[in-house]
């Protein structure tokens, strides 16, 4: 067993940093120095690509089209629109003043009907970013990582600013790097420090590359429980082993 963070972290080559993992379910905040958890740096955020999805939803029926087409939408079929059309604005308020600031795209439905989405291509994912759209009362995910890099120890939040990796499915939108490195500079505006996140092309599936490469050293054996402990204890024995 290892921490998703720390995993998407070894993805791309780190033992300490900060890993933003923006995900199906839950979207999680975690700093990792030396390969160990800091619990007092972990944040959660209870808006993921679940709830952005059904955002999207409620947003095109908000909106003047053909009711029946969008009630007929499966869910891989949202999904699927989701990750084609929708994008984070680096600007949200002023996208959504300027009528012509966003270009619209066309999308087909599995049983062949068009449409075509406006603002709703950045409005679905804005929530990660701003909770409160969703009605959730916490800070959006950038200011989950502002503060989970406050409860770092002096000493290792330059290191671990230089170390900023973003992973998940629901980090993927165009966009969502930009986003974050802009609104953490922000935060972060006059400290003289200037904040970078590491967004590989293949991060949707960081953890689990971070996971087989972990599980390939012989250093995070200990993390391992064995077959013959399983059999020896049970399902229970993950407690007392972890």
């Amino acid at each position: 067993l290892a921490n998703t963070g720390f995993l998407s972290l070894c993805a791309h080559g780190r033992v300490t940093g900060l890993a933003v993992e923006a995900g199906a379910a839950l979207s999680h905040v975690t700093s990792v120095c030396g390969g160990r958890t800091l619990r007092k740096g972990s944040r959660c955020l209870g808006v993921a690509g679940e709830q952005l999805s059904r955002h999207l939803h409620r947003l095109l029926l908000e909106s003047p089209r053909e009711p029946s087409v969008l009630q007929a939408l499966t869910k891989k079929a949202l999904t699927r629109l989701k990750e084609q059309c929708c994008y984070v604005s680096l600007d949200y308020e002023g996208d959504l003043r300027e009528r012509g600031s966003h270009r619209p795209a066309r999308f087909q439905t599995p049983d062949g009907h068009w449409l075509t989405l406006g603002k709703e291509r950045f409005c679905c994912p804005e929530p990660l970013f701003q909770p409160e759209l969703l009605h959730h009362s916490c800070p959006g995910l950038h200011q989950l990582a502002g503060q989970s890099l406050r409860m770092v120890p002096d000493h290792a939040r330059r290191h671990m600013l230089g170390n900023i990796v973003l992973s998940g499915g629901s980090s993927m939108f165009p966009g969502f790097p930009e986003r974050m490195c802009l609104e953490l500079n922000l935060l972060f505006r006059g400290s003289g420090i200037h904040v970078e996140v590491l967004a590989n092309p293949k991060r949707g599936t960081a953890a689990w590359a971070g996971g087989s490469m972990a599980a390939s050293l012989t250093s995070f054996q200990h993390t391992w429980m064995t077959k013959g402990e399983y059999q020896e204890h049970g399902a229970e024995y993950v407690h007392t082993k972890f």
